[in-house]
């Protein structure tokens, strides 16, 4: 049998405020939609749960046995709607997103400051992970959205590009390559490299770019991870190429530096759920990402789509 909670409800207010008119006032009733509701919870009852008279309402047996249980069941009722409400309420204002570690680590704090100054009651769960594990956090559901490196193969996804990053060449401040404003691969040719695993997008970003030219460099190095590459470097033990945005990883010995002659990008981007708006606080948030990758030098569509068509690419 089904509870009928508009028929407590009913019972409840006219055995408090005492009188029908006062009850209906308060539930913002009708007083014959509120006669028609009593009527139906002591058909459902089998029982009178008032006392009618021309001067006064008051409780019969029944409603005196019930009232008590009455006013527990809609506390307990209300009180479980407004935690459900407020759950809401705050799953509105927190949100998680995913990022690559170098970004980050690059320029995420201040905006993520900036914003926490003019919406303090906004929470977030930052996700700093590889491209990989972006793709199935956004995927699942679990991140709201990715910023990640772009890819023709996540065709289940939604992709917007925001910018493009160059590599560059680290290496230790006092190398004397770090002098020169840039370098060439004739100057790396003998050098020592370290380079990212094979199973790393950003190993095969750089196969591809150096195309047969790779095999020019003495890779004597392969490592899982940028920082384990910085670590190998700061040792004096090989020089390695990373996205510009990792120096904000790197130990202070470390500068970058670009290569001449090789125009090496990733294209950054958004990754999210394809009919998933998202929601206020992380439409707010990469609108501040793609103004602070501007601002820190990245070239980002509005700047790439201003430039002209013949604009040169390597």
């Amino acid at each position: 049998m089904r509870v009928d909670y508009l028929g407590l409800e009913a019972f409840v207010a006219i055995a408090e405020h005492g009188s029908f008119q006062r009850a209906a006032e308060a539930l913002n009733l009708s007083q014959a939609a509120l006669s028609h509701r009593l009527r139906k919870i002591e058909d459902d009852l089998g029982a009178a749960l008032l006392i009618r008279s021309s001067r006064e309402v008051s409780l019969s047996p029944s409603g005196h046995a019930l009232l008590p249980d009455a006013r527990r069941l809609l506390k307990a009722l209300f009180e479980t709607y407004e935690a459900a409400r407020m759950g809401a309420r705050d799953n509105s204002r927190r949100f998680t997103f995913a990022c690559l570690p170098t970004l980050a680590n690059a320029f995420l704090p201040k905006v993520l400051k900036a914003l926490h100054a003019e919406r303090p009651e906004l929470s977030f769960d930052l996700l700093d992970i590889p491209v990989s594990r972006i793709v199935d956090a956004v995927r699942s559901g679990r991140a709201e959205f990715g910023l990640s490196i772009l890819s023709a193969e996540l065709s289940d996804l939604r992709l917007r590009p925001l910018a493009e990053e160059d590599y560059r060449l680290f290496l230790r401040h006092d190398d004397p390559l770090a002098a020169q404003a840039e370098v060439t691969l004739e100057h790396l040719e003998s050098r020592a490299m370290v380079r990212i695993s094979s199973q790393s997008k950003n190993r095969q970003l750089l196969d591809t770019a150096f195309g047969e030219m790779r095999d020019r460099l003495r890779w004597q190095y392969e490592v899982e991870s940028a920082t384990v590459a910085m670590r190998l470097v700061t040792e004096g033990m090989a020089l390695t190429i990373l996205p510009r945005s990792a120096i904000s990883m790197a130990p202070a010995s470390l500068v970058e530096i670009p290569i001449a002659g090789l125009r090496l990008q990733r294209s950054i981007g958004v990754v999210s759920r394809r009919g998933q708006p998202l929601s206020s606080g992380a439409a707010e948030l990469l609108a501040r990402i793609e103004t602070a990758m501007q601002e820190d030098g990245f070239e980002t569509q509005a700047a790439l789509s201003a430039a002209p068509a013949t604009r040169p690419r390597g």
